[in-house]
């Protein structure tokens, strides 16, 4: 059959369609070359939605990918190690250039990131560049004299120099030349320039932060990332807090609060590893033995909305101690010591991890009237190579001593004078993904303060997550569940609204489709925790959707799924497993008078961990007999919030 096509250009053929009869005439047919447009029909549609369902679609379509955790040469425990990757190749990296490693090995990410955050520590940032250099004026501090022999000389010498500077650091005695202000604030200058240079608004993004390191009472981890909105222009214009002005997370916020008055900017902070922090990250008291109070809750609330779930140095989800019942705690946690090394005390776990934290803050609003911890999930990795290595067959450590090699197979990541950490308990982790609908800083930033992110530890697995009152069996079979999740209902990071008369519990869509070259997925679980009528934490794990003709056993759990993995190949099949899942699930438990959140997780089926990939490619690596080979990748919404009425 032939296809006729209108002979007239487009743009007129446009023009003869759309012209309709005035509304006082009766409609009438007009003829073009494509045919005959009756005008009574066309007017009838166009009084209904548009037939393109993403036309005038302003949420987001896609998440972004990225991370705001990475170190360079420029901070000083980086540098002193052996890294020589500074910040500008660090983002020509994330943007998908190939760079060499601080170790000689070029190296590449599988696909570039969206946006990235360079967050050297602000303590000395730049300084020991200087001192790896010989810089005359530094070399007259015996210390860093010392040191620079040591950086210089590598392999242990430059081991040892990392750690006297953190041990240093946390005693607040490190070298005076390092806490110059006018030192800082010039390097500052310098690291904004390189960023601003990489900034490329609707291509990729190049946020503006640094980290702010504080290893309160001697290596208690209560690190902060401070993200900026901003673009140099603002940002320069407040030197960045350090550890050697205050070491105290309160503070902290008052001079964030103090940068948002005089430049107009905004930040916000994100902290991370509360798994070495010795029970401080989420206590009750302030790090000084303060008790927390009413104006505290509210600042730690407004500054600090979201918190770093996974990441190299251990995930921070939950404990398997403290869930005994979740057979997916265990993953990556390190819970020996604090970053000192010293080991930790009966009930330290109950404040260091992410879950507890949620719960605690419903128990906290109701003593206080704001909820302290209401904050959402992402993932980075704190890798201090300048190279972002989240990918388990491209893992690039923590440090340039645990780049790929045969030794990192019985190597140390950490050594505090005997109480170790072995480089295969490093982790190939985390990521964040972000619901913004534009990639640009403010675009990116205001989705991080409203918490609509979500991490992973490494997979690039596409998650939806929506909580309402009215969904339904249908709307899991939609294509677009962006559409009917925000037109039904808020998105993670969302507090619910007011519960309709009568509309019975809430209502969750959740949907993840699979990273294209990562496993399939097990299943969507949902995690809810409450405060009950007696003052109680409580918490419960619900197996909303999983793959295959699995069925629950008497306790309720989908059996595990079983593994494909070739260890001795580092391979694996997915042919369990699926590409996507999606559902609609109501909260069967659900009680109107009581707080409540809820966030989703989403686990992969297993695949070949880092140190498969390790032992496959050096035939001389040794690792221990208990040494993990493969791991269930994952990934963790923020969480929404239930509030009674009144």
């Amino acid at each position: 059959m032939a296809v006729r096509f209108a002979l007239l250009p487009v743009a007129a053929t446009v023009a003869t369609v759309l012209v309709l009869p005035a509304a006082a005439q009766e409609p009438r047919s007009v003829t073009t070359d494509g045919g005959t447009i009756d005008a009574a029909s066309v007017e009838r549609f166009f009084n209904q939605p548009g037939y393109s369902p993403y036309a005038g679609r302003s949420f987001p379509s896609r998440p972004l990918w990225g991370e705001i955790h990475l170190h360079t040469s420029w901070s000083p425990d980086a540098i002193a190690a052996g890294t020589r990757v500074g910040p500008d190749e660090a983002l020509q990296y994330a943007k998908g250039g190939e760079i060499t490693s601080s170790t000689g090995q070029k190296v590449r990410l599988s696909r570039p990131y969206d946006f990235m955050m360079v967050a050297d520590h602000s303590d000395a940032l730049g300084v020991m560049s200087g001192v790896l250099e010989g810089d005359p004026s530094l070399m007259t501090d015996p210390k860093l004299k010392e040191w620079h022999k040591g950086m210089n000389a590598g392999g242990e010498a430059a081991t040892a120099v990392v750690m006297e500077m953190i041990t240093l650091q946390g005693q607040g005695k490190v070298p005076k030349p390092m806490t110059d202000p006018d030192v800082q604030l010039d390097y500052w200058h310098k690291m904004t320039d390189i960023v601003e240079g990489h900034n490329d608004p609707g291509r990729f993004t190049a946020l503006i932060g640094y980290e702010w390191t504080s290893n309160y009472g001697g290596g208690n981890n209560l690190h902060r990332n401070v993200v900026y909105r901003d673009g140099k222009a603002k940002a320069d214009l407040v030197r960045p807090l350090t550890t050697f002005d205050t070491d105290i997370p309160n503070e902290l916020w008052d001079w964030m609060a103090a940068y948002e008055e005089k430049t107009g900017g905004r930040v916000l902070a994100v902290p991370h590893n509360g798994n070495l922090s010795n029970g401080l990250m989420f206590a009750t008291e302030t790090p000084d033995g303060k008790p927390i109070d009413a104006k505290w809750a509210e600042e730690r609330a407004r500054w600090e909305p979201l918190y770093e779930v996974t990441q190299s140095k251990g995930t921070s989800e939950q404990h398997p101690k403290l869930a005994p019942s979740d057979e997916f705690a265990n993953f990556e946690i390190w819970d020996k010591y604090n970053l000192a090394g010293v080991p930790k005390k009966p009930g330290d776990i109950e404040y260091e991890y992410a879950r507890q934290a949620l719960k605690r803050g419903l128990k906290l609003e109701d003593e206080l009237g704001t909820n302290p911890f209401k904050f959402g999930l992402l993932g980075s990795t704190d890798d201090h190579t300048g190279v972002s290595s989240a990918e388990e067959n491209n893992f690039f450590g923590k440090f340039p001593a645990s780049e790929p090699g045969p030794e990192r197979s019985n190597g140390n990541a950490f050594d505090f004078d005997g109480n170790t950490v072995k480089d295969w308990q490093l982790g190939a982790s985390g990521l964040t993904a972000v619901w913004a609908p534009e990639n640009t800083r403010s675009s990116i930033w205001d989705a991080m303060k409203r918490k609509e992110v979500y991490g992973t530890t490494g997979s690039r697995i596409f998650v939806r997550f929506f909580g309402g009152w009215e969904f339904d069996k249908d709307d899991a079979e939609r294509r677009d569940p962006g559409t009917v999740g925000y037109g039904k209902g808020v998105p993670m990071g969302g507090d619910l609204p007011p519960a309709p008369d009568g509309s019975g519990a809430p209502t969750f869509l959740v949907a993840a489709l699979k990273d294209p070259i990562s496993g399939n997925l097990d299943r969507i679980q949902i995690v809810k925790g409450w405060v009950d009528a007696n003052g109680e934490m409580q918490e419960k794990i619900y197996d909303v959707v999983w793959s295959g003709d699995r069925e629950p056993g008497e306790d309720g759990k989908v059996p595990l799924i079983g593994s494909t993995v070739d260890v001795e190949k580092a391979t694996w099949t997915n042919t369990i497993g699926a590409p996507e899942l999606i559902t609609v699930w109501q909260d069967p438990d659900f009680d109107p008078s009581l707080k409540a959140f809820y966030y989703a997780r989403v686990i992969e089926i297993p695949t070949p961990r880092w140190t498969a990939f390790d032992a496959a490619y050096f035939k001389d690596a040794k690792f221990d007999a208990d040494t993990p080979m493969t791991v269930t990748e994952r990934a963790y919404t923020s969480p929404i919030w239930y509030t009674p009425k009144g």
